[in-house]
């Protein structure tokens, strides 16, 4: 009998033991057992939203639970930054922001959040490279190699509309400068859709745009496109010469847009939620969204993720820098 007692005994421990094993793994499959609040820091309708809903439209389809987009909008990025920073790190709260977000710590002397310290990088979901485009009205030039040929016989001539003081427009534009060795003057405008504008109206000669919201614009002829920045020309305008055949090899700049979670949210929710972005910016409707803005995905997640913004904010730093570029 108690040989019995025993063996019984030692089985229900051994069961017991089995589902406590089991465990760790149903808690891992739970996320996201309710709606995922994603903090977009910059305005409805901008370029992040341009990527933002749609993503969230395939998260939600694909795991039947909402991604609710929340626009914190200021600072240049940075308000809403430092409110993700100190969300709950339970993975009910992650994070949108984009290339501005390597460029603000050497502009903003004092930020209340460490991007590469208080978040944690999921996945990078969509890059757009920065175009030359001028307004032909103004720039007669037909090729890039004739409209360099030009600006470096009449330095300060030309100008060029960005999206304000530190931004990716007006770094493009710094970075095109030293690695040309020309000067183009800068005019700031509070956005990017102004200085488009302005620059289809002929305010201005020039502007260092992403290609996604300068694409309508070039295709309708309203603006001319004379190089994509990287080392390959893009699909949707194969016609453009990018940098690296124009001689530019390190001429990379790229509006790129990436998903963090806080610091201290669990290692397998981080692993869920990027599973889970990635299925999301993968389904054929996502796959042609990007596609009509001249984006990809580059699909660079965890470590490699953490390793691209590290060289970004380095890459930025050394920009302002040499630049003297200031906030307006």
């Amino acid at each position: 009998m108690n040989s019995l007692i025993q063996r019984r005994a030692v089985l229900h421990a051994a069961v017991a033991g089995a589902a406590t094993c089991v465990l760790p793994a149903r808690a891992q499959t739970a996320w996201p057992a309710k709606p995922v609040t994603l903090i977009v820091p910059f305005p409805a309708g901008g370029g992040t939203d341009a990527f933002a809903r749609p993503m969230a439209a395939q998260f939600a389809r694909l795991t039947g639970k909402q991604l609710i987009i929340d626009n914190r909008g200021g600072a240049g990025g940075t308000l809403g930054a430092g409110i993700a920073a100190k969300a709950a790190p339970d993975g009910y709260t992650l994070f949108m922001g984009a290339v501005h977000h390597t460029i603000a710590p050497s502009m903003y002397p004092k930020l209340d959040y460490d991007l590469e310290k208080d978040f944690v990088p999921l996945i990078l979901v969509a890059s757009v490279p920065q175009v030359l485009v001028v307004n032909p009205k103004k720039v007669t030039a037909t090729s890039f190699k004739e409209f360099l040929a030009f600006v470096k016989a009449n330095p300060g001539k030309l100008n060029y509309a960005s999206a304000g003081s530190g931004t990716s427009h007006h770094l493009a534009g710094e970075l095109f400068k030293q690695q040309t060795n020309t000067f183009i003057t800068h005019i700031p405008y509070r956005g990017a859709g102004p200085a488009l504008q302005s620059l289809i109206a002929g305010d201005v000669d020039m502007m260092f745009d992403g290609l996604g919201s300068s694409a309508t614009h070039i295709k309708g002829g309203r603006i001319k496109a004379l190089m994509v920045s990287g080392t390959k020309r893009n699909p949707a305008f194969p016609d453009v010469p990018c940098a690296g055949e124009l001689g530019l090899p390190d001429y990379t700049v790229t509006t790129w847009y990436g998903v963090w979670a806080p610091k201290g949210t669990p290692a397998d929710i981080q692993a869920r939620a990027t599973e889970e972005i990635r299925k999301a910016c993968t389904t054929d409707e996502a796959k042609a969204v990007w596609a009509s803005q001249g984006a990809e995905f580059p699909n660079l997640a965890g470590a490699q993720f953490a390793a691209f913004i590290n060289a970004e904010i380095k890459k930025w730093a050394q920009v302002v820098k040499a630049s003297g570029a200031k906030l307006d």
